[in-house]
């Protein structure tokens, strides 16, 4: 697998305070770090080099962490973890639903912090599986390639595909035609309390089903199955990736 001092993490934090020693403790677990003390400072980090995840406060002079998080999500696929003072359950759900892959609150134990940055690399398939097990998913017609992070429709263009719905279609690819209900499949795509999270994972269904369904409102690929959760109903083959 990729060495984790391969990883290039993106710490946006205006506490100068918080932001230097937790960069500090990152390197020296082996993490190249990059700090940037606002959402325009980011930006600019963003289009200059390349980062395999984002490590961002929610409260910042200027943009805060929330709108620079929705552009990450649009535009570069991103995974992002927020690091914020703001704990409440509707604000992780926000966080969460704009494209967040994790949300940890100040003050964190900095382990517990690499434990998670570590769990999303692996969901997001930022830490690469061994030589040889590289596959493209396909399904009625469509193309899922999850190194790249890219979906490709019957027509041959690529979809473009949030972190938080790449995620969720992968756990359905992985588990075709079986019924996974709302805490498994949050338990797969979010990870830990991912109970504090069961709306966003029906908002993340929704959003994915208008984008792959020919009739998001009578859905033929995702299928509810009421009183027990949601199931793939396509016929997956894992074919070998091209480079």
């Amino acid at each position: 697998m990729t060495d984790i001092s391969r990883t290039e993490i993106l710490l946006v934090d205006d506490e100068t305070a918080l932001r230097e020693p937790l960069a500090d403790y990152l390197s020296r677990q082996g993490f190249g770090v990059t700090q940037a003390g606002s959402a325009a400072e980011a930006r600019g980090c963003i289009a200059a080099a390349h980062y395999d995840l984002v490590l961002l406060d929610i409260m910042m002079p200027g943009e805060d962490g929330l709108s620079l998080c929705r552009h990450l999500a649009e535009t570069k696929r991103m995974p992002v973890i927020f690091i914020t003072a703001r704990g409440e359950s509707t604000d992780r759900i926000v966080g969460l639903e704009i494209g967040g892959d994790d949300y940890v609150v100040k003050p964190f134990d900095p382990r517990e912090l690499v434990a998670r940055i570590r769990s999303v690399l692996r969901r997001a398939g930022r830490i690469a599986p061994e030589a040889g097990e590289a596959v493209v998913y396909e399904f009625e017609g469509w193309r899922l390639d999850p190194l790249k992070r890219r979906l490709i429709d019957r027509e041959g263009a690529v979809v473009s595909i949030s972190s938080a719905e790449f995620r969720l279609l992968l756990a359905f690819l992985d588990h075709p035609r079986q019924v996974l209900d709302r805490d498994r499949l949050l338990d797969m795509v979010q990870g830990r309390e991912a109970h504090l999270f069961d709306r966003a994972v029906d908002n993340q269904i929704s959003r994915l089903r208008r984008k792959i369904e020919p009739d998001s409102r009578n859905p033929q690929l995702i299928q509810t199955v009421w009183g027990g959760g949601y199931m793939l109903a396509a016929e997956v083959r894992k074919i070998a990736a091209l480079d």
